[in-house]
């Protein structure tokens, strides 16, 4: 299968394969994978704005990727995807997506004909009226997501699936050692930060935050007056929470300014996730994505939330096709971590 993440700053997609036991009883092999950049404003807030642009990005990745298929499933996450804690009268899995719209239209701020609605079931028990389902519920706006299918298929490819990024990361990242601990994952794109708790391999609470690793690159370009991309390599050169070299103070102000309230946003979660289930601490953050690799962010956001940080490893496990050179994804492994999970949506 084929996952693709439509990014601010990039296309990625990534064609994995699974025995015939499934994610969950076969090594997985990871066949192709590429990524083409896309200029500024293409993609805004996870909504695609420019189709054409995109659709030509898109066009370019598969021609250099080698994907041997054109079938993809789709991650969606932004401000305008909704998942909130949902239970259930209990019921067969097939029913439950037909009685979603009955069930949540008093709840929903749109109507539930304007909206791409899932529910990702985590458990069972039993309420008031009887045996009761626990999980979460997805609502998607549809003109959040129908510019980037239309986008895809401009490109010839062919949605077969919509599926929310936290959960594709999950499923990338949650696995070993950290599928039977309360593991943090936090995945820091150009524009949003995506925010999901697991305990033992189950979501419990999934946000996603307005900022991203490219709002500090606009801090950066607008203290040293520079261009966006002179402003990345500053930015790295840098790095956040060191003492600033002379010249950079500037530079070093406004990186901790915007990291900062990235980190708050992030520490508040975790707090809100902390009331909410008492006595269920969480073990360990997971970093992925591309604002992840800011030297010195996996200390600062350690420091503010007293929580051991680690990278997180989408590729762990993983075979490699042999047409493809593992050396040239070291370093990217946070990167490939979207793409992989999305991959693993259908095949679970």
């Amino acid at each position: 299968m084929i996952g693709l993440d439509i990014g601010t700053s990039a296309v990625r997609a990534a064609e994995v394969e699974f025995g015939s036991g499934g994610p969950a009883r076969s090594q997985p092999t990871l066949l192709h994978f590429g990524q083409v950049p896309l200029p500024p404003g293409a993609v805004r807030d996870g909504e695609v704005v420019e189709q054409t642009i995109v659709s030509a990005a898109l066009r370019e990745l598969w021609a250099k990727g080698r994907f041997s298929g054109k079938d993809v499933v789709l991650g969606v996450g932004n401000q305008r995807v909704l998942v909130r804690d949902l239970q259930l009268p209990w019921m067969p899995a097939a029913q439950v997506r037909e009685a979603l719209p009955f069930q949540v239209q008093d709840m929903l701020p749109m109507a539930t004909t304007d909206a791409l609605l899932d529910y990702f079931a985590t458990g069972e028990g039993e309420g008031e009226t009887g045996r009761v389902l626990q999980g979460m519920l997805v609502a998607a706006q549809r003109d959040t997501v129908v510019p980037n299918i239309l986008a895809v298929e401009g490109a010839g490819l062919r949605p077969v699936m919509v599926d929310l990024n936290a959960f594709a990361l999950l499923r990338s990242v949650v696995r070993g050692d950290l599928a039977t601990r309360t593991v943090a994952l936090v995945d820091i794109g150009a524009r949003i930060t995506n925010v999901v708790v697991a305990a033992n391999g189950m979501p419990q609470l999934a946000r996603m935050l307005p900022l991203g690793g490219q709002n500090v690159t606009d801090a950066v370009a607008a203290a040293a007056g520079v261009s966006a991309q002179d402003a990345e390599a500053l930015k790295r050169h840098v790095g956040v929470g060191f003492a600033p070299q002379a010249g950079y103070e500037a530079v070093a102000q406004a990186i901790d300014g915007t990291a900062q309230a990235i980190i708050e946003a992030i520490r508040n979660t975790f707090v809100y996730y902390g009331a909410n289930h008492p006595g269920a601490g969480i073990d360990v953050v997971a970093l992925t994505g591309g604002g992840s690799h800011l030297p010195g962010l996996g200390q600062y956001i350690s420091s503010s939330t007293r929580l051991p940080v680690t990278l997180g490893d989408g590729l762990a496990g993983f075979k490699f096709g042999s047409g493809l050179d593992r050396s040239a994804l070291t370093g990217q492994e946070s990167l490939v971590a979207l793409p992989v999970g999305l991959a693993f949506g259908v095949a679970a």
